[in-house]
């Protein structure tokens, strides 16, 4: 058999439809959507969002099949080498659960959040929208070469600019869609740069064979790796809101719809450090003295400017609480960054796949939490459309359960009992930086923990308040009790059985 033949056989494969259900139903379900939305009424565009919730309910069981072994598919095979552009190993579906359903629960906060803004939000265009970022989302974790890596980026990316600015007729919207969509733009044409430097460096796009040809690459390209190298993390720097491309998140979350808000808190989050951690640890190990310290200057100045904004938010006249949230979303990135640098000075392959464990533990925890934070925003927003921190005074007194809640989520990300999984995965991320020989971020990250504690309990005390008036009690929609119920139920589970997620950091993932 001739050469040529030998190259176009090896891309004759079969397709292993199994092991690329997940993001492959949440795609299909946004075709569905689409298509529905032109023959359903006015009146019956709430159909829609049953199928999207249904869909991506859908996704996340198709993981179920593909817990017995990993599965590879998309491979080369030709000359004597293998290398596949996806993978679904642990760590890819550990990552997917958390994607897809993190865009459940948003999912479920969009239901009434659509009901109550139908002539402001089109039904069709959003569930599409949403279900075409988590289908590139869900993908994301299981590409293993750069040019799938980047497509699954944008398709997860691309939907999530047009869901920030759909709202008709609100300027904030449109300039928040605008500033998120020229800073991520410029980020991607960055990244694309860093990639073709690799490739011209190397000659392959996939990870694992680009971790091998980097430890040998020819002296005269070794320049051209090292800026190809800085660039791809440039990129993915900004998708996890790290300082200083970070600006684009608090005017982004106050000006999107709030379950859009909290799906970028976590989804768009868990895409950023899930590139990060493909492209240091698998594709870029040879290189880990340039980017272990550079992630661990990036998560010091994150984590602290984070807090910092988030504790001078509270001098503000409109002291807003997604804007809290979304300065808060900006230090715990800063957290998560802590191992994915540890991992940059580890000795053995082993020790860094443990580090990147406490980073995939901690994500779970926040966006259980994270989430839930949401939800109860998206409630309180029901009546006060301002959704200032002051119009939580006295929610106990109006809605004790979501008071509750609240005050569990909140204690969880400060990291205080009886938010037990809070505090554990803050020790976990603790414990790597000490493991790495990384004290002095150990130290800084000690100091913004305490730093955020002053307005985690400060809005925790507003909630128990007496009232300023007289409370009114509102009727809560069932799905967005649901999405209560259901993060409530997870964060109580995790802090009763911290091992489910904590594990992950003893094990690792890859």
């Amino acid at each position: 058999m001739t050469v040529a033949a030998e190259s176009a056989a090896s891309l004759v494969q079969s397709v292993d439809w199994l092991a690329i259900a997940p993001p492959t139903i949440a795609a299909v379900a946004g075709l569905v959507v689409l298509v529905a939305d032109l023959f359903l009424g006015d009146a019956r565009k709430a159909l829609l969002g049953w199928i999207s919730v249904a869909g991506l309910a859908a996704a996340a069981l198709a993981l179920l099949p593909l817990l017995d072994e990993d599965r590879s598919t998309f491979c080369l095979t030709g000359g004597g080498t293998h290398a596949c552009s996806y993978t679904a190993d642990r760590f890819t579906l550990v990552i997917q659960l958390l994607v897809l359903g993190g865009a459940l629960l948003a999912a479920l906060l969009s239901l009434s959040t659509l009901k109550d803004s139908a002539k402001e939000l089109p039904a069709g265009e959003y569930w599409f929208l949403l279900l075409s970022s988590a289908a590139g989302a869900a993908l994301l974790p299981a590409s293993r070469d750069l040019a799938t890596l980047i497509v699954a980026l944008e398709v997860a990316s691309l939907p999530a600019f047009a869901l920030v600015g759909l709202r008709y007729g609100d300027k904030r919207s449109s300039e928040a869609a605008l500033k998120f969509f020229l800073s991520s733009v410029t980020a991607t044409a960055v990244s694309l740069m860093g990639v073709s430097f690799v490739y011209a460096a190397t000659g392959t796009l996939h990870l694992t064979e680009i971790a091998a040809e980097l430890d040998d690459v020819d002296g005269q390209l070794h320049t051209l790796a090292q800026t190809g190298v800085a660039l791809t993390l440039v990129g993915f720097a900004f998708k996890v809101a790290a300082v200083p491309f970070h600006f684009w998140v608090p005017d982004t979350y106050v000006g999107a719809p709030l379950p859009v808000a909290a799906y970028l808190s976590v989804v768009g989050k868990a895409v950023g450090f899930t590139g990060l951690i493909l492209v240091t640890v698998v594709a870029f190990p040879s290189y880990a003295d340039v980017w272990g310290p550079a992630l661990a200057v990036l998560a010091a100045l994150t984590m602290t400017a984070g807090n910092v904004a988030a504790l001078r938010q509270r001098t503000t006249r409109a002291y807003s609480a997604v804007r809290l949230l979304a300065w808060s979303s900006v230090g715990q990135a800063g957290y998560l960054l802590v191992p994915i640098a540890a991992a940059g000075y580890a000795d053995e392959p082993a020790d860094a796949e443990r580090a990147v464990g406490s980073t995939v533990a901690y994500a779970l925890m926040y966006a259980a939490v994270n989430l839930g934070a949401f939800a109860v925003a998206a409630l309180v927003g029901r009546t006060q459309r301002m959704n200032r921190v002051s119009d939580y005074r006295g929610l106990y007194a109006r809605s004790p359960l979501a008071a509750l809640v609240l005050g569990f989520f909140l204690l969880c990300l400060a990291g205080l009992p009886p938010g037990i999984i809070g505090l554990f995965a803050k020790v976990t991320v603790f414990s790597a930086a000490v493991d790495a020989g990384l004290g002095w971020l150990a130290v800084v990250m000690a100091v913004n923990v305490v730093i955020a504690l002053f307005y985690y309990l400060q809005w925790t005390a507003l909630l128990f308040r007496a009232p300023e008036g007289e409370p009114v009690r509102h009727r809560v929609p069932a799905p967005l009790t649901a999405a209560i119920a259901l993060t409530a139920v997870l964060g109580v589970a995790l802090s009763g059985a911290p091992q489910l997620v904590l594990r992950f950091a003893d094990t690792g993932l890859f």
